[in-house]
């Protein structure tokens, strides 16, 4: 509470010619607080006398029954009739000692060589023109701050094994320790001390010399060497770089690991990370000689396509294989598709893409024809060649008859065979003219042809000689007349 005689103070130093800077310093007031005097506008000391607190007995029910959240008291009070600001309530809370005070965070001075951090972190990147979200997966030596990372689309134990086999050849060596969080990629069960290492990833370790150890719940300070450089990733790293895909991404984030972050001059060692590593470096266990590889095996079955599907991308496989069992190896930067232990194909990984996209070998799918090659039958062959008109019928007669059009074609043979030459061309070309590829229509309309070039009917009375208006007279036999019309057709 500012009193009468401290604001009369400020009014006396201000009309001495005295600064707000210099009002400020000796009074000890902040310079907001001396303008507000200085115009007039200081509230009365009866407004600026601070809420009575209650008695800890009457705050702590409320406080119980919030469950510590400061906020929902303040609701509570509300509700009672009793308005209160939330930092004069914080302050009650503080003096009635609801909470208990923090402690002191102590200091962690790992020996060389001792000790491993590792952690991951989701980071939004830009890869192209697309914007997605990566795992940034980062190890540093918790003597000496030498930072590695690299991202991944996603992290799986598969990443995870080859992240750590990356980083063990970045560090030349090991730590006997790993420290890590609960993460589920690598803890299968429990938490902290009683933290169950999965079987595959404690003997990968085992193989690489170290064993992770898990920190205790809601206490990543354990890990605060891998924790901070995570915000300077994101605020140095990321901002103003652009990649193409994840192997460039990975190939500057390299660079900067190199050139930047482990050039710079950390002020709890007094050097830089590099030069604090060359201290470092005799205290590291070595690399065995073999190291251990990276891979996942996966069991596909070919689709009808002829493809595999690994984490929603599809991989080309030889036509001969469709509908059966393949083994597929799921490495880091490729796959390999096994069957019966002979290698059928070798992809690169689609790192960084989803939905069903395809990558095929050419030699795995020959290019399928529109529609099968039809195959002549021997009737088409017996027709073709003998005079063009029945060829361009041909032509268009199998191609508007599904398959071979062998029941067409023989019909069309016996029709040719069965009628005279210049009757079945002239019905062919009228045939054509209209499009008909009825072939009972076609003989009809062969027939309407026959009978206009070889029975001369006289629909004439007049004109026959023989004609009577008995058609019973002597000197003609219907039953006769008949029988040349019937003679003349077979003729």
């Amino acid at each position: 509470m500012i009193t009468a005689e401290i604001r009369s103070v400020v009014r006396t130093l201000a009309a001495q010619g005295q600064s707000l800077r210099e009002i400020s310093r000796l009074l000890q007031l902040s310079r907001n607080t001396v303008r507000r005097i200085l115009r007039g506008r200081e509230p009365p000391a009866e407004a600026t006398r601070p809420a009575a607190a209650p008695h800890r007995e009457q705050l702590e029910p409320l406080f119980e029954r919030a469950r510590g959240n400061v906020v929902r008291v303040q609701q509570l009070l509300d509700e009672q009739g009793q308005p209160v600001a939330y930092s004069t309530l914080t302050r009650w809370v503080r003096e009635a000692e609801l909470r208990a005070p923090p402690q002191r965070v102590g200091q962690y001075s790992p020996a060389p060589g001792s000790e491993a951090q590792f952690d991951s972190s989701p980071h939004r990147v830009t890869l192209g023109e697309r914007r997605l979200s990566a795992q940034c997966a980062a190890l540093v030596l918790a003597y000496s701050r030498r930072l590695y990372m690299q991202y991944y689309p996603r992290f799986t134990r598969l990443e995870a094994k080859h992240f750590l086999l990356e980083a063990a050849r970045f560090m030349d060596g090991t730590c006997p320790l790993c420290v890590i969080d609960n993460s589920s990629v690598i803890v299968a069960g429990g938490a902290g001390a009683e933290a169950l290492i999965a079987p595959e990833m404690a003997a990968f370790a085992r193989a690489l010399g170290f064993r992770f150890v898990a920190h205790r719940l809601n206490h990543p300070d354990r890990k605060g060497r891998i924790e901070r450089p995570f915000y300077w990733i994101e605020t140095n790293f990321l901002p103003g770089r652009t990649f193409k895909d994840f192997e460039d991404l990975n190939r500057q984030a390299l660079e900067w690991c190199t050139q930047i972050a482990n050039q710079k001059t950390k002020r709890a060692l007094g050097m830089s990370p590099e030069a604090a590593y060359v201290i470092e470096k005799p205290h590291l266990q070595a690399l065995p000689t073999a190291l251990p590889p990276v891979y996942e095996v996966l069991e596909r079955t070919v689709d009808l396509m002829g493809f595999v599907s690994v984490q929603t991308n599809r991989y080309s496989v030889p036509e001969r294989l469709i509908g059966k069992p393949v083994s597929v190896y799921l490495y880091p930067s490729e796959l390999q598709i096994i069957y019966r232990a002979t290698l059928i194909a070798t992809h690169p990984r689609l790192l960084g893409r989803r939905d069903a996209k395809h990558y095929v070998l050419p030699e795995h799918h020959l290019p399928m024809p529109r529609s099968r090659q039809r195959q002549p039958v021997a009737e088409e062959a017996l027709l073709r060649g003998r005079h063009p008109t029945l060829d361009r019928y041909l032509a268009a007669l199998t191609d508007r008859r599904p398959g071979r059009a062998v029941r067409a074609l023989r019909r069309l043979l016996e029709i040719q065979r069965t009628y005279p030459t210049e009757p079945f061309l002239a019905a062919l070309e009228q045939a054509l003219t209209f499009g008909l590829f009825d072939l009972g229509r076609l003989e009809r309309l062969v027939l309407k042809h026959v009978a206009g070039d070889f029975f001369a009917l006289n629909n004439h009375p007049e004109e026959s000689p023989t004609d009577t208006d008995d058609p019973s007279s002597p000197g003609e036999d219907p039953d006769a007349r008949t029988d040349d019309l019937q003679g003349d057709g077979d003729a």
